[in-house]
């Protein structure tokens, strides 16, 4: 198949764009980012454009046979990128797939559409509450697909829980950071809550289920996640343990560093958005029954796998990225204030 992926220069493109190229499939990259991934720019097809350029995006999409949606303005954007790219981007690349009769869109959206819950496991079927301009975009580019599905599209939707593995830095940048500068990693409140992650590994194998098998099974919303995960002090130990100095989780007083956090965002001299903190300490995880048996979804890797394996990408790549920056998953984040509180751990 010759397939598009939107946002193909970022952290989850790039995991898919060689994933399929591995299956022997065509792949173009459409995104406004570069794509600068020397491993496999030859083998592709680079379409530099914004979602948001419905002209260029149609034109792009010609003799694709199917598309993976994972283009999204991320939360430290600004609040109108946000919406105009995820909502109104999600809708010109249906629209972009309706005109070129393709018939399959994968999308990718978030569990952040959950918002912050007062039960776990989340079903699919779970109330939808968006913290943030981020999870309400989200939520509203769902709406995107489902209208769309009514018109005879197969538009499978992929929730996925917060996925690392290489390429992967963001807000894991911090943790990664700090192990190697031989710091303790501060976590806000007890550590005892259960907070799910995801291999992207994993989510590339949910995605092909989706491109693969038959409509009519797929064509329906699925939560997405590791199966095997303990506390969030547990499993982030990993890290500071790989590191090799000696190092531990420490637990922080919840209501004060959450208060505190509000204020260093404000002021903004801190990277960490609202989604970030006030969920950091609660329990966050989701049910994947429903993909396991429906798509036969079989993760193989645990959150501290997926850590681990991001750790050890990030040691053997730092010199790729010490002086770089930004908002995207694929930078680490600028650390503000939280480079000065790092000196007391």
């Amino acid at each position: 198949m010759k397939i598009l992926i939107t946002g193909g220069a970022g952290f989850l493109g790039i995991n898919l764009v060689r994933y399929l190229l591995q299956k022997n499939h065509q792949v173009v990259s459409y995104d406004m980012a570069p794509f600068d991934y020397e491993d496999c720019m030859k083998d592709i097809e680079i379409i530099t454009g914004d979602i948001r350029d419905n002209a260029l995006l149609i034109k792009s999409c010609k003799g694709v046979d199917m598309i993976v949606h994972t283009a999204a303005a991320l939360p430290l954007y600004k609040e109108s990128d946000i919406f105009s790219t995820d909502i109104d981007g999600t809708r010109d690349v249906l629209e972009a797939a309706k005109r070129n009769r393709i018939k399959r869109v994968v999308h990718i959206s978030s569990t952040a559409v959950y918002g912050i819950p007062d039960h776990h496991p989340l079903y699919e079927t779970d109330e939808l509450i968006g913290v943030g301009p981020y999870g309400k975009a989200k939520i509203l580019a769902e709406e995107e697909c489902l209208k769309f599905r009514k018109e005879g599209m197969c538009v499978p939707i992929l929730r996925p829980k917060s996925f690392i593995g290489p390429e992967r830095l963001g807000v894991f940048h911090l943790l990664y950071d700090w192990a190697l500068d031989k710091r303790g990693f501060p976590i806000i409140g007890s550590g005892k809550n259960r907070y799910q992650l995801l291999d992207v590994g994993d989510l590339c194998d949910a995605i092909y289920l989706c491109l693969s098998l038959d409509e009519k099974i797929v064509n329906d919303t699925f939560n997405i996640g590791a199966r095997e995960f303990t506390t969030m002090m547990e499993d982030y130990q990993v890290v500071l343990d790989d590191a090799g100095f000696g190092k531990k989780i420490k637990r922080t007083p919840e209501f004060l560093v959450i208060q505190t956090l509000r204020i260093l965002e404000a002021l903004k001299i801190s990277p960490l958005y609202k989604w970030v903190y006030e969920t950091a300490s609660k329990d966050s995880f989701v049910s994947i029954e429903k993909a396991e048996k429906t798509i036969g979804y079989n993760p193989r890797y645990s959150n501290k796998d997926a850590l681990l394996r991001n750790f050890r990408w990030y040691k053997e790549n730092l010199h790729k990225f010490q002086n770089t920056s930004g908002v995207s998953h694929r930078v680490p984040w600028k650390q503000g204030i939280l480079g000065f509180i790092k000196l007391f751990f």
